[in-house]
């Protein structure tokens, strides 16, 4: 009995130093300056909250720190303050991982993960407006304002064929002005942040229905596109043991979901 479990006890030894080694390997793999350089959209409550003081939170700020908890080395946030800065950064090595959407428009410089999180898409519509769902709005004479350079900016630029489209900075202040000044009828984005529009902004209305689903993935420099297993690893591991669920939860969000 003594003899199994000292031999026991010697594998376990002999694992430990394997351990070590991988993840070693994994940190020079993503995070070679010694930190977890993350880059964030912090204009997207999705992803990012800020609290009072200013710090940043919510979903993707825990993954990002809990991935460099597990790689064993410091997170640094990089925040941006919009989709099009956001997308300005790729190619730049700026960052070593990018928490966002898996847009297509993005391919050329980024690999992308598996999915880690969906979010709903809908449309918030101006006072007075008389529209009722997401289906009745790409018709001639309809203006859709929508966040430069964001997933739902490239969706509906390749699908709506008659509605013009609106571009505007990201982020909850342009897209209400967009709707009260008159610039746009509607206002294309995560249905979390058309409720918040709606609440922030008297006689707007959530439009019944949604126009897509964006998926969220954890993205790397497309020359690293082998340290995806590594992030793929994480990822299930974050779904299995409930991290994004509960981040979901703790921010409120609505209309989001951890991906199966």
């Amino acid at each position: 009995m003594k003899r199994r479990a000292f031999i026991a006890l010697l594998g376990g030894a002999a694992a430990w130093p394997l351990a070590a080694r991988a993840q070693s390997d994994a940190a020079a793999r993503l995070a070679p300056t010694g930190e977890l350089r993350a880059a964030l959209i912090a204009s997207n409550p999705v992803l990012v909250t800020r609290a009072a003081d200013g710090a940043l939170g919510g979903v993707s700020v825990q993954l990002a720190r809990a991935f460099a908890a597990k790689l064993g080395v410091r997170t640094r946030l990089i925040p941006y303050d919009n989709p099009a800065r956001y997308n300005e950064s790729l190619g730049t090595d700026a960052w070593d991982i990018g928490l966002a959407a898996r847009d297509p428009s993005r391919a050329e410089h980024l690999a992308f993960s598996d999915v880690f999180m969906e979010v709903d898409n809908g449309y918030v519509a101006r006072p007075g407006l008389s529209l009722k769902s997401a289906d009745e709005v790409d018709r001639p004479g309809i203006r859709i304002a929508v966040a430069q350079g964001s997933a739902p900016d490239g969706f509906l630029t390749r699908n709506i064929k008659n509605a013009e489209i609106v571009r505007v900075p990201g982020g909850l202040a342009p897209a209400r002005e967009a709707l009260s000044n008159g610039r746009a009828d509607v206002y294309g984005e995560n249905v979390h942040l058309a409720h918040r529009i709606v609440a922030d902004l008297p006689g707007a209305v959530v439009l019944a229905g949604r126009f897509n689903v964006v998926q969220m993935s954890i993205a790397v420099p497309k020359q690293n596109s082998a340290a995806l297993t590594i992030v793929n690893e994480f990822i299930r591991e974050a779904k299995r043991d409930g991290l994004i669920a509960q981040q979901i939860a703790h921010a409120g969000l609505r209309g989001v979901r951890s991906a199966p």
